[in-house]
């Protein structure tokens, strides 16, 4: 789906497919040269990291287990709730591994930070994130990214996995609604 698929639900694109391509080659070189001939896991959040999980994994260079989680916080609302729910838990056992997180959006944090403590407990030699977009001024909770691809301002955007009541993830690009969309 592209902006021309939106019949004018778009308002703004803030970032292209060429830049947000771009900045994931940037990433997987960083992860690359971090992780190499360590035992690393990319532990992608369902449903938004589905795109950025794809991507970012064939940029490696080398072979890399994946494994999923499905936690919310958000509804079908457009802020985070800050209740964390576990849908679907890890198959994988990570104890001495090297995780990382695999993260569409971080807004609050909250969700995040909560993640970052559960995978931890379980015995992980190391969990990191790595998130396509942050929103610095949503922050609630001061969560440590080690892998950033955007900071963006605080507004609701969609498209590159991120939905508004499970629409618009397949958008190329990343946007924002025009408000009439989400009777915002």
């Amino acid at each position: 789906m592209d902006v021309t698929d939106m019949g004018g639900k778009l308002q703004q694109v803030l970032l292209t497919e060429e830049q947000i391509g771009r900045r994931l080659d940037e990433m997987a070189a960083q992860i690359d040269a971090d992780y190499e001939g360590r035992d690393l896991l990319l532990v992608g959040v369902l449903k938004g990291a589905v795109y950025a999980m794809a991507d970012l994994s064939r940029r490696l260079h080398r072979s890399v287990p994946m494994d999923w989680m499905a936690v919310s916080s958000y509804g079908s609302g457009t802020r985070s709730s800050g209740v964390v729910r576990i849908l679907k838990d890890l198959d994988s056992d990570i104890t001495g591994r090297d995780v990382l997180i695999v993260e569409d959006i971080i807004d609050s944090g909250l969700t995040l930070s909560w993640l970052v403590g559960n995978l931890s407990s379980r015995g992980a030699s190391s969990v990191e994130i790595a998130s396509v977009l942050r929103k610095p001024g949503a922050a609630k909770v001061e969560v440590g990214v080690k892998y950033v691809g955007f900071d963006i301002p605080t507004e609701f955007v969609v498209g590159y996995g991120l939905d508004y009541a499970e629409n618009y993830r397949n958008l190329s690009v990343i946007g924002t609604l025009r408000p009439e969309v989400y009777g915002a």
